[in-house]
């Protein structure tokens, strides 16, 4: 009587190689593999860190003319004047109130700070105002009640971008935005 095995020989694959000659991947091919999908990381996380910095900028800059565009609207429709001041680090809203400039809290003219790195050039009347670390006691340019606007101009930019953003308010109260190509100049 024949008895049966419980676990049957391997059967020879075509092309003459029995099941124990098969081979997986050799230690250099797994390390080519790990250094192909290296660059292609550090590739992708490049290229999506560029387009948010640009993204940030693009951002930052819509906003700021957004809400100095508000600030001067609300300035005419309350018949109060409200001004603005900038810092290396951000930009401020206020009012006056008994004679001294108080900055505007918890609504949309909070005060707001820039992102990291990004630089800010303010110039008025085509002369440069030096930004401080500081707000200074009273606003750098003021939404007139009257609808006007102090004149100005403020550079935006990132570093290692080669787009920057320029809003330029005019007497009339309106405040422009152009992207600049910082390659084509």
């Amino acid at each position: 009587m024949q008895t049966e095995r419980p676990f049957p020989h391997p059967t020879p694959a075509p092309g003459g190689r029995g099941a124990s000659s098969a081979r997986g991947f050799t230690v250099m091919e797994i390390l080519v593999v790990l250094v192909i999908l290296g660059v292609l990381t550090a590739a992708v996380t490049l290229a999506i860190a560029g387009a948010g910095g640009e993204r940030a900028l693009t951002r930052e800059a819509e906003r700021a003319q957004a809400l100095i565009t508000y600030a001067c609207e609300r300035a005419e429709l309350s018949g109060l004047d409200i001004g603005l001041s900038f810092t290396r680090g951000g930009y401020r809203f206020s009012r006056l109130d008994h004679d001294v400039w108080a900055p505007y809290r918890g609504d949309e003219l909070r005060p707001r700070s820039w992102p990291a790195n990004l630089s800010a050039v303010l110039t008025r009347d085509g002369q440069r105002v030096a930004l401080a670390a500081q707000f200074p006691d009273k606003p750098q340019l003021l939404c007139y009640a009257s609808g006007e606007l102090t004149p100005f101009r403020i550079e935006l930019a990132l570093p290692d971008l080669d787009r920057r953003y320029r809003l330029d308010g005019t007497a009339d109260g309106q405040v422009a935005l152009a992207g600049i190509d910082v390659r084509a100049h």
